[in-house]
């Protein structure tokens, strides 16, 4: 979801993992975590990184910015993992437990994925009165978006998946 009033979010693109009546969870993955990679997590979790490549570790939101989080292909599962559908079916999975960084460092873990430190969250209805404001734009989830494309086309890439030319926004508006 591109966008919101809050500098900590500017330009964002937040990957909607909960939303239901008791509120919503997303995870960040329009911004790169400065100084940390992967590689770097693991050994200050004391986890051999192994077979684990060196990517970047997103900024997944400002609450709880030391808990982190695995956005993943479909393809691996832990007992913790939650599974994000669309009205199309599966999109992607998230797991926040330890297992799934030890199964990427050991080369058996999910063949797609996304590391990210904190997450965004709205309580009860919070999410929906945002969205009722400017700044914020819905898109669909879409795999490719998340998985195929680098960290600093997202933000377009889900303007365009929309038929939208990101060009063209302003950011002041009016009255007719």
């Amino acid at each position: 979801m591109p966008g919101m009033a809050d500098p900590r979010f500017e330009r964002a693109v937040i990957a909607m993992c909960v939303h239901d009546e008791n509120g919503a969870i997303g995870i960040g993955i329009g911004h790169k975590r400065t100084g940390m990679t992967f590689r770097g997590l693991l050994r200050q979790l004391d986890i051999d990184p192994g077979e684990a490549p060196d990517l970047a570790v997103h900024h997944g939101g400002p609450v709880e910015p030391g808990r982190g989080f695995i956005l993943h292909s479909e393809d691996w599962g832990g007992q913790d993992t939650l599974h994000v559908a669309g009205p199309d079916g599966p999109i992607f999975a998230m797991t926040g437990t330890i297992d799934v960084l030890r199964a990427i460092a050991e080369g058996r873990g999910p063949s797609q994925w996304i590391a990210a430190l904190g997450y965004a969250g709205w309580g009860e209805g919070q999410l929906e009165e945002e969205m009722t404001r400017h700044g914020w734009f819905a898109a669909r989830g879409d795999a490719k978006i998340l998985f195929d494309t680098p960290t600093d086309e997202r933000w377009a890439a889900a303007f365009k998946a929309e038929g939208i030319d990101p060009r063209l926004l302003t950011s002041e508006t009016g009255a007719a």
